[in-house]
């Protein structure tokens, strides 16, 4: 996976690389789908999600500038897989997701995994998580017409957002960097096609 799907399309973090290969994917999908676990694609995950293609996962992962001694906020956190591969590079995760069931599932898991530097709480990520910000890292698996304000705020001087942006016909990979003075920088990458960012309640 890592040398015919990532390496092909540049990436190149050796983080990124190696957070990639440590990670088993077929422990975040449904049992029946565990073959295809590797394949080049997004597969479902129940309640209407998907978790995301590894190169979407891993180009995400790098365009935020993940790595060691950051705090990262992931929005949309599904079944785990990409707070998981953050987990490999970054010292802390934090992780939301507005599905309970998914949640909860993803919760149990990943202690299964023995991953203990994920903090996974059920809610709406529009709002993120601001008692425990800023973060040097957000990422969001979920696409939404505008970057959510809250979010930028929540972001550390440096820091990057990188998230869909767009409706379900056309959204890119958007990525928003904040300068030391507290404005920010948003640049256009890849076209990608994510679920939407719901709010409020279930």
């Amino acid at each position: 996976m890592v040398v015919e799907q990532l390496v092909i399309r540049g990436i190149s973090d050796p983080q990124v690389l190696a957070a990639m290969r440590a990670v088993p994917r077929h422990r975040f999908v449904p049992p029946e789908l565990v073959p295809r676990a590797y394949h080049d694609g997004p597969l479902p995950i129940g309640h209407g999600q998907t978790i995301s293609q590894p190169y979407v996962v891993a180009v995400m992962t790098q365009l935020a500038g993940a790595a060691p001694g950051q705090r990262a906020l992931e929005v949309g956190c599904g079944c785990g897989y990409q707070a998981t591969v953050l987990a490999e590079i970054v010292d802390e995760v934090y992780a939301i997701e507005r599905v309970p069931e998914l949640a909860d599932a993803t919760g149990k898991r990943l202690d299964e995994l023995g991953v203990g530097s994920v903090q996974v709480r059920q809610g709406d990520g529009w709002n993120g998580w601001p008692e425990v910000s800023p973060f040097d890292v957000v990422l969001v698996a979920c696409a939404a017409d505008r970057v959510p304000p809250p979010l930028v705020e929540q972001l550390a001087p440096g820091g990057r957002l990188v998230m869909p942006v767009g409706s379900r016909g056309v959204q890119y990979l958007t990525v928003v960097e904040k300068r030391s003075d507290g404005s920010s920088e948003e640049r256009i990458h890849d076209a990608v096609a994510f679920v939407p960012l719901l709010r409020g309640p279930v």
